[in-house]
């Protein structure tokens, strides 16, 4: 019994190694998501009566002047605002007639506003998601600064790609297909997401270019953590003997700069992963729910405070890029109903939003499932 406590409470234990991590990743970039709801929202004049991170029965709260009910509730895998005419945390509508509504109420109902304001309340909860991405991203690089390396390949596997078109050690990446590279994150990622596609690539060695038609090959890795993936491989590395690795800072404007590009890096891997998915390139084993981002956090959290928020920020986009998919019940999924509101000039018809919604919530649900057989058999090895 003691042994069990004690590895409860340990720091590699499952209450602060591992729960505490999760619900600190999770619960913050959900309330950055609804915090963007609730404040557009305001800005549109649209009242709201809950503002809620979690689900299920309140553990604490507060109602704020303005009648919103703050809660922090049981179940902490997602959140919603309730704005004044929703009938749920989906936010479909009561109907404009509904009679529980007061006068003053029906001035700040949300389906009595113009679909713009209705589309920018929806879309703000993804955006918030980006900024707050960007906003992690530029405190790291702007206070810790950022580790970086030279393009050169100071090391060629044996029996590679790289080995298999003439690269050598000491060889100095210019471009690929025709893109400046900077540094040798720039190769990796390129290579990585296009297993299978032929790449141009320049080098340079001992002053001259040359030209290789190099093709990833598309293998299994392993992180520091043992978690295996996929992805394009070429078969060159970097290490600090030769290959210039160093933390470089930088300034707040710059790490500004740099942020946005990242966020749009992990934005572009990311829905190229899904569209992957969807066109047979990639395999939607890594789609991962609740007990693998609880397993990701406790593990990164080894690494320190900082690795944990770049966590948060890779999770934050994630999640903005999932609510626009235009599945009904998802924020994409009303923004397009708004759309076809906007072209036809009168709302969707309440039974097809009903349908809509009925297709999307079993959709989301199978998508949860399906995530948390992965979860499982990935935690299980299976």
């Amino acid at each position: 019994m003691v042994d069990f406590v004690t590895s409860v409470f340990a720091t590699d234990g499952f209450l602060i190694g591992t729960l505490l991590p999760f619900l600190f990743v999770l619960l913050i970039v959900v309330f950055v998501h609804e915090l963007g709801h609730y404040l557009v929202g305001r800005w549109c004049g649209i009242g709201a009566k809950i503002f809620s991170v979690g689900f299920g029965p309140e553990l604490a709260g507060f109602t704020d002047r303005r009648g919103t009910r703050w809660r922090l509730s049981l179940i902490p895998l997602g959140g919603y605002v309730k704005f004044v005419g929703d009938m749920n945390a989906a936010s479909m509508p009561e109907g404009q007639d509904d009679p529980s509504l007061s006068p003053e109420e029906r001035k700040f109902a949300f389906q009595n506003k113009s679909v713009a304001r209705r589309a920018a309340t929806v879309f703000a909860g993804p955006l918030a998601n980006f900024i707050f991405a960007v906003v992690i991203f530029t405190a790291i690089f702007s206070v810790f600064g950022r580790g970086v390396a030279d393009p050169v390949a100071s090391e060629v596997r044996p029996g590679s790609v790289a080995e298999s078109v003439g690269i050598l050690p000491g060889d100095r990446f210019i471009s690929l297909d025709g893109k400046p590279v900077v540094q040798f994150s720039d190769v990796q990622r390129y290579v990585s997401v296009r297993s299978g596609e032929p790449i141009e690539m320049v080098m340079e060695r001992d002053g001259e270019l040359l030209t290789f038609i190099v093709t990833p090959k598309r293998l299994e890795i392993e992180d520091r953590f043992g978690n295996k993936m996929e992805q394009g491989i070429i078969g060159v590395l970097n290490n600090r003997q030769t290959g210039g690795q160093r933390i470089e800072q930088y300034g707040l404007g710059q790490s500004f700069v740099m942020a946005v590009t990242e966020t749009a890096y992990v934005v572009q891997r990311t829905g190229g992963y899904i569209g992957g998915i969807f066109s047979g390139r990639e395999k939607p084993d890594q789609i991962g729910g609740p007990i693998r981002v609880a397993k990701m956090s406790g593990q990164v959290a080894t690494l320190g405070f900082v690795a944990l928020l770049n966590l948060a920020a890779i999770l934050s986009i994630s999640i903005g890029l999932l609510n626009l998919l235009p599945i009904p019940i998802l924020d994409g999924g009303h923004l397009l109903f708004y759309f076809f509101e906007a072209i036809r000039g009168r709302p969707v018809p309440e039974n097809a939003q009903e349908y809509g919604y009925r297709i999307g919530f079993g959709l989301i649900l199978g998508l949860m499932v399906f995530a948390t057989w992965n979860d499982v058999t990935s935690l299980f090895g299976g």
